[in-house]
């Protein structure tokens, strides 16, 4: 299949550019086999507005990727994030999005219910633990 993922056992990777062009829906969970959550990205050009939605279950997380959005709540209140900004918001929360930036804006939107299952990661055996992520010196 040559649709700019690479499948692999147990994983898959791309890019967002690899799962589309324009304005719109990026179908990540779909394209990479997502099971355990759902996982989109938006591209909104500059300028564009979506309608109010909500969610019967799913709490969701946005993160601004490029560009600027305003976020507007059913309360009435508005949230400017730039890139790397970031939202939770309920399930039942009313929430639109505008662009409010120049040029595209791009989100990436993970949604799941059912809650956290904790730190369950593990070393393979004989992995030892190391490699830690340090910032610049």
């Amino acid at each position: 299949m040559d649709d700019g993922v690479e499948r692999g056992d147990g994983f898959a990777v791309g890019s967002l550019e690899a799962l589309g062009n324009g304005p719109g829906f990026r179908k990540i969970r779909r394209e990479l086999g997502v099971a355990e959550l759902g996982v989109n990205a938006i591209v909104l050009p500059e300028g564009i507005e979506t309608g109010f939605h909500f969610h019967d279950e799913q709490e969701e997380l946005y993160f601004i990727h490029q560009g600027t959005l305003e976020m507007e709540f059913g309360d009435g209140s508005r949230h400017t994030l730039a890139a790397g900004g970031l939202a939770r918001v309920d399930a039942a929360t009313h929430r639109k999005m505008k662009n409010v930036g120049t040029g595209d804006c791009v989100l990436v939107i993970v949604g799941a219910k059912g809650g956290y299952v904790g730190r369950d990661g593990h070393l393979p055996e004989g992995e030892e633990r190391g490699g830690r992520v340090s910032g610049p010196a």
